[in-house]
């Protein structure tokens, strides 16, 4: 018979490197959460009433606001509480929760900016049928399409997340991650890395980068057989969603090889001491 501990709770290591500078974070993340939530909120209303920007280009950005505030509602009031708490805690069900919201929300940003790029590429390559290729009904498939598949096929990859048994209770940052959590699982990962490798390249992010790709590739085209005024306006035009992407793609590589380096953590016996309590687990017996 041998004793093994599975964890239901979970400490972030990352408050406690920050600890003097709690306020000045907090600070910080609570002006920027607010500036978020106001501005797309206002680009939202401003949409919304403004009849001459009910196209497809402006109702896609509008959706991308609705999905920032929805990406940063899902992590920064939960860094807030943390930063003005000393409970730097969170549950297997919250944390599970968090994943979702963060992913998916990476997902459907990139599936926004995806359909963003084909809105381009037809009013740019073909500007006569712009208005068929992209009618409102269309729109509306889209649409529906931006936000049902990032949820639907990241809950079934998360689901293999769900079924995992956690032998250490110590996150090594300051918010829940998928990568994170099941690398604490007590059974070997690979399987489940390799699952989350070939999604990202196949589901997740990679065919919507295609159609970037594509989308823009078709757009140079056309312009290096256009006159000077149309390449401008075509610049003009594409310049917002490419920056867009940009951000979108250094925020992504950042977190990707940053969730990849494995940071030194303290002795396991100073997070008990921090956590001031000792029942983080549960005793189960394995025969």
């Amino acid at each position: 018979m041998e004793n093994t501990s599975t964890f239901t709770t979970f400490i972030f290591e990352g408050y406690f490197v920050m600890d003097q500078q709690k306020p000045l974070y907090f600070t910080v993340f609570l002006l920027l959460y607010v500036a978020i939530v106001l501005l797309n909120s206002l680009l939202i209303a401003v949409i919304y009433s403004e009849r001459t920007l009910h196209n497809p280009m402006y109702i896609l950005v509008c959706h991308l606001s609705v999905n920032g505030i929805y990406g940063s509602s899902g992590l920064i009031p939960h860094l807030l509480f943390n930063l003005a708490t000393q409970f730097h805690k969170i549950s297997l069900a919250n944390c599970l929760i968090q994943i979702f919201c963060l992913h998916t929300f990476n997902i459907i940003e990139v599936t926004i900016l995806a359909v963003m790029g084909y809105d381009r590429y037809i009013a740019i390559c073909h500007p006569l049928h712009y208005h068929s290729l992209m009618s409102h009904r269309k729109l509306q498939i889209l649409v529906i399409f931006m936000w049902i598949y990032p949820l639907i096929t990241f809950l079934l990859y998360e689901s293999l997340t769900i079924r995992l048994t956690f032998c250490s209770p110590v996150i090594t940052k300051t918010h829940c991650m998928n990568f994170e959590l099941i690398k604490l699982s007590c059974t070997d990962i690979t399987v489940h890395s390799v699952i989350g490798l070939v999604l990202t390249m196949t589901v997740f992010t990679f065919p919507q980068m295609l159609l970037i790709l594509f989308s823009y590739a078709q757009i140079l085209r056309v312009c290096l057989y256009s006159s000077k005024e149309c390449k401008t306006k075509a610049v003009q035009t594409c310049t917002p969603h490419l920056l867009a992407v940009l951000n979108y793609l250094i925020g992504v590589f950042f977190e990707v090889i940053q969730s990849r380096i494995s940071t030194p953590g303290q002795p396991y016996d100073l997070w008990y001491k921090w956590s001031g309590d000792k029942d983080l687990s549960s005793q189960v017996v394995l025969s």
